[in-house]
């Protein structure tokens, strides 16, 4: 990647034409072709920018000149360049891309390690116990033995609630899991879902995931 903070003006041309005028900006070359003009602020969104594929004719002189970037369409974005105060480049190399924290797989592997989240002398019978119409996400057994399927969910909306009652038809078929119960665990649930959940006898459970896994501790809490 090539960062180049330089005193310029911006010249799109194009379906239609749009102009920035002289100042600081911050210049982004990737290693993909794009490049993206910069202000200090929007950081979600730059000022204007061309994406790949595209080539960039670099005419600077001395710290001073243009770059003319044109994509396969023909259109250009020309960028006037005053003065250079910063030009370096870096390899960054193949980003291993994001990772996403909190996710349904993750809550479901905390709470199979914290099963008493649900109550205490809980189980773990299996985690993703398969059926013919899809895995359990857990199967457990309660402090008095019986049979409990948990569905989780990062957020419990209707259709979760439908997706754990057609699993609970399903394994109550079964006489050496019957009778088996229902526990809806979400970070949060719509009370639309839960509504549906005591329709069907399906108790609610909502989960901090920050308590599971240990970021937080509720007894150090002001209020």
């Amino acid at each position: 990647m090539r960062l180049v903070i330089a005193r310029c003006s911006v010249d799109y041309i194009g379906r239609l034409t749009a102009h920035l005028p002289m100042a600081p900006r911050l210049l982004l070359v990737k290693a993909d072709g794009s490049v993206s003009v910069h202000a200090d602020d929007r950081a979600y969104k730059p000022l204007n920018w061309m994406t790949p594929p595209c080539t960039l004719k670099d005419e600077l002189v001395d710290g001073a000149g243009t770059w003319t970037v044109t994509n396969k369409a023909g259109e250009q974005l020309v960028i006037t360049i005053e003065s250079v105060e910063h030009d370096s480049s870096h390899e960054l190399g193949v980003d291993p891309g994001l990772q996403k924290d909190g996710v349904e797989a993750e809550l479901q592997r905390l709470l199979a390690l914290h099963v008493e989240t649900f109550g205490a002398g809980w189980q773990l019978v299996r985690r993703e116990y398969p059926t013919a119409i899809g895995p359990v996400d857990l199967l457990c057994r309660d402090a008095d033995g019986a049979t409990v399927a948990v569905e989780v969910k990062r957020r419990g909306e209707i259709d979760g609630v439908e997706q754990l009652t057609r699993y609970l038809e399903l394994l109550n078929r079964d006489p050496l899991l019957a009778p088996v119960k229902g526990v809806f665990a979400a970070q949060e649930i719509k009370p639309q879902a839960r509504v549906l959940a005591h329709d069907r006898g399906i108790d609610c459970v909502t989960v901090d995931y920050a308590v599971l896994k240990g970021t937080d501790d509720p007894t150090q809490r002001l209020f």
